[in-house]
């Protein structure tokens, strides 16, 4: 009897709750998948109808993110709030690289493709883990404090555009993670944290891998149809993120991940101030 398609593999993470056992399940697919192909099998894509929502604990309390309390880094409580959020936006992440495999089957796209999504989705699911670790060696654990509600929508914004989604999810909300990792690193340094700067500093140089993946194919999509990347690139964002982008941006990494500036400082809040 042949195994589930990586669509199937891919719905059956998103219909997961439990983070460790979502992360589990996406870890254990990511390695049949990657097994597969390095012995020179594919295991058939597939097409499976992803959820619109994926399934989600009963903690954390999701709240509107006006109404998160903000966090103050300079004490213990802070720290296990920063951590507290970067946890959920992994487990985010989790569901949105599994999410793009199962979501778009109908666009023929190379298998590198899957191979890069699932290598990401793997890797975030490490992420995950790392940061819940550090949480539980500080007496927290993942759905103690309120998190961000509005996570999902760039998917639901792009459920239908592939463009769009590689445009806003790597390229856009990911890159933001460049621009803001280093100062945590740093806020954990500081209080010497070394669980935590370690598990950051894997994150920080894993998530450059993530916005080239979304770079690179969303250049090859525009090379498919023929258009200016760059342009289509800001139709899309203004079309599907809301609000501008915030510099400080970190413009070492990006140009490492294919981000170059005349990409995102024109979308940014204070374009005209720029130098």
């Amino acid at each position: 009897m042949s195994g589930p398609t990586l669509a199937e593999m891919a719905v059956e993470v998103l219909s997961t709750a439990d983070g460790r056992d979502k992360t589990a399940l996406s870890r254990a697919h990511a390695a049949t998948w990657t097994a597969a192909r390095t012995a020179g099998r594919n295991i058939p894509l597939g097409h499976a109808t992803p959820p619109p929502l994926p399934a989600r604990p009963d903690r954390p309390e999701l709240l509107d993110p006006r109404e998160v309390p903000r966090r103050r880094p300079g004490s213990e409580k802070g720290r296990i709030a920063m951590l507290h959020a970067v946890a959920h936006i992994e487990l985010n992440a989790v569901d949105l690289h599994w999410d793009i495999i199962a979501r778009f089957t109908d666009t023929p796209m190379p298998m590198g493709f899957y191979d890069d999504w699932v290598k990401s989705a793997d890797e975030e699911s490490k992420h995950f883990n790392l940061i819940c670790d550090c949480l539980e060696e500080m007496g927290s654990h993942y759905g103690a404090l309120p998190a961000h509600a509005g996570m999902w929508r760039a998917a639901e914004d792009t459920a239908h555009d592939l463009m769009g989604r590689l445009a806003v999810v790597p390229m856009v909300l990911e890159a933001r993670g460049l621009d803001v990792t280093p100062g945590m690193i740093a806020i954990f340094e500081r209080a010497g944290a070394t669980r935590a700067v370690d598990a950051m500093q894997v994150i920080y140089a894993e998530e450059v891998h993530h916005v080239a993946y979304g770079s690179k194919w969303f250049h090859f999509l525009c090379g498919r149809h023929d258009v200016d990347p760059k342009e289509v690139f800001h139709d899309l964002v203004r079309r599907y993120f809301h609000g501008a982008l915030k510099p400080p941006f970190n413009e070492e990494k990006r140009a490492e991940a294919g981000l170059p500036p005349d990409f995102y400082w024109p979308l940014a809040d204070n374009a005209t101030t720029r130098g």
